[in-house]
């Protein structure tokens, strides 16, 4: 019988159609892998208290060497959840969680979850303004936030109408010895205030949990929204993606059944935020949903990477080609990787010339791992489609996942794309977002009903469907910078620095750079009247600062007195990437 997975426009349960146009299924056989699969209809927090009845006693999670069992970190979380519902935490409010990869985060995200609400999560690096609007924007009162960024949020504490900030210390998820120690080591405090009742530490919003003796528990379905994700949208200004309990749950089942190392007591190398989609989707719930542990990991550091591997001993390492360069630049003994047993780049192309040298890198140093490509976006949950093992081609991205199809289209149309043509690749399936927040336009222009009655995502991503059933990835449709794994969108940066009143136009193009793979270069042309000089410089670098997140400020500015244009008149940005490409030939 074959599976159902929801029409997430309607809200139904439709079949999976029989499509012979299907030719990775051959991959699906010769690995042995089911087609379809079943999804609980129920919310995450229920598939992870699952898994804590299966393997109780399991690391769920680990945090400079303090591990927490699954048994324990349940409890923690309905802890957490008693002391929202007594600070007045409703079914389907939004608590927006902003912070690293810290116990306090992932807990918070369960508890949100086990109360009804839904986490709204931000990146603490973000701009005052683009934290306001996400706050704003997602109608969020209560805000969890690590202490060094805490003055951001509280600058916000009226205009956003918040109603609690619950401020959390890196030292809070550390054993007692080591909490006193890392105290000793980090002297830096946050000042916080002492007469605002609206700003608590973490310790006592925990302690508040015992007066509260009602119900914390929520009931939720699958279709329920669960978490709300930035990225750019289709016009790049931030949007909210909306994400359901199946759309999480989904991804975790698929993932654990496609990937065979996925065993229960398997650790994951959780170094992506769990503000990204990759990290929260992919390094964080997808292991929790099979018993496998989480190695927290807050900031990253290249210089740290081999430390940070040789005390955690991972059996799974996720992330960007930036990760993997930072991997192969490392210093390690023979043996180093010896528990890692698999290996998963996503979030941008990945080169040939790297997927050798890592895979050169990992047999080195005791690995038997081969790295294989994901590909997805955050609308479709961070993953869709995975490269088979030892199967690897420049630009491959793999076979769909279960209950997943995918399809090349030809550009600006919805007719299919003949085998080896170039369009732009769809998706369709149950890790496929809701929508977007507040903007029915915009995910009507994202997700569109196809003549097959399926509704598909069109991810702005080119690509086409090779000879051998696998799908590959050429080129993007939007214009995005991705720098670290991070999406950053020039449209919205331009149209920030064109607010300029010296500023008649600009453009912003991505530039190669030796870690990040990518960073931003604005080009900017005045007004008459105005004339270049450190001093405007320094003030569109004020402005954008006030508007944009650190990781996405560019890195250079250059005026010109005009801009290379194409036969249409539109600023010929292609261009000024080859100029640049050519500066460093």
């Amino acid at each position: 019988m074959r599976v159902l997975w929801y029409n997430l426009r309607e809200g139904e349960f439709v079949k999976n159609q029989e499509d012979k146009a299907m030719p990775w299924l051959k991959y699906y056989k010769k690995e042995g892998l089911p087609e379809s699969l079943e999804y609980p209809d129920c919310s995450m927090v229920d598939v992870l208290m699952q898994s804590a009845e299966k393997w109780p006693d399991n690391t769920a999670y680990s945090y400079y060497g303090h591990k927490v069992s699954y048994r324990n970190f349940v409890k923690k979380i309905e802890r957490v959840a008693k002391a929202l519902k007594n600070y007045g935490v409703k079914e389907g409010d939004r608590v927006t969680i902003c912070m690293p990869n810290t116990p306090e985060g992932i807990t918070m995200v369960y508890a949100v979850n086990m109360v009804g609400a839904v986490c709204n999560m931000v990146h603490p690096l973000s701009s005052e303004k683009e934290l306001e609007h996400y706050i704003k924007v997602a109608e969020s009162k209560y805000v969890l936030v690590i202490d060094a960024v805490f003055d951001k949020i509280y600058k916000l504490r009226d205009v956003a109408g918040l109603e609690r900030i619950i401020v959390v210390r890196p030292s809070d998820g550390l054993g007692f010895l080591k909490k006193r120690l890392y105290k000793l080591l980090h002297v830096k405090k946050v000042k916080l205030p002492t007469n605002d009742g609206r700003v608590v530490l973490w310790e006592d919003f925990i302690a508040n949990s015992y007066f509260y003796q009602g119900s914390f528990y929520e009931e939720r379905g699958a279709e329920d929204l669960a978490v709300i994700l930035y990225s750019g949208g289709t016009t790049g200004a931030p949007k909210g993606i909306l994400l359901s309990n199946l759309n999480f749950n989904a991804l975790g089942i698929m993932a654990t059944t496609v990937i065979k190392q996925a065993k229960p007591g398997a650790t994951v190398l959780s170094i992506l935020p769990i503000f990204h989609g990759f990290g929260l989707g992919v390094c964080v719930h997808t292991p929790l949903c099979k018993g496998m542990g989480c190695i927290l990991i807050p900031v990253f550091s290249r210089k740290q990477f081999a430390d940070i591997i040789r005390k955690n001993e991972p059996s799974f390492i996720a992330g960007v080609p930036t990760l993997f360069e930072s991997l192969i630049s490392s210093k390690m003994g023979p043996k180093d990787l010896k528990s890692v047993t698999s290996v998963i780049c996503g979030g941008d192309a990945l080169t040939v010339t790297l997927r050798d040298n890592v895979n050169k890198f990992l047999g080195e140093h005791g690995s038997d791992a081969k790295i294989r490509v994901g590909f997805g976006l955050t609308e479709g949950t961070a993953a869709v489609c995975l490269s088979p093992e030892d199967e690897f081609d420049d630009g491959i991205i793999g076979a769909p996942l279960p209950d997943t199809y995918m399809k090349v289209v030809k550009i600006g149309t919805y007719q299919q794309a003949k085998v080896g043509e170039e369009g732009e690749i769809c998706v369709s399936g149950p890790t496929i977002m809701m929508g977007y927040l507040d903007d029915e336009a915009e995910t009507a222009q994202a997700i569109r009903l196809h003549e097959d009655g399926k509704l598909w995502l069109h991810t702005g991503d080119v690509g086409y469907l090779g000879k051998d059933g696998l799908f590959y990835f050429t080129q993007r449709l939007k214009r995005i910078i991705v720098s670290s794994g991070y999406n950053i969108y020039p449209t919205y940066l331009e149209s920030v620095i064109n607010s300029h009143e010296a500023v008649l136009t600009s453009t912003v193009i991505g530039i190669d750079h030796a870690h990040k793979g990518q960073v931003a270069k604005a080009f900017i042309v005045l007004k008459p009247g105005y004339k270049a000089g450190k001093k405007l410089e320094k003030e569109i670098r004020e402005l954008l600062g006030r508007h944009v997140a650190i990781y996405a400020l560019p890195v250079a500015y250059e005026f010109r007195d005009k801009l290379p244009t194409t036969l249409v008149g539109k600023v010929a940005f292609r261009k000024l990437e080859d100029e640049e490409k050519a500066k460093k030939t």
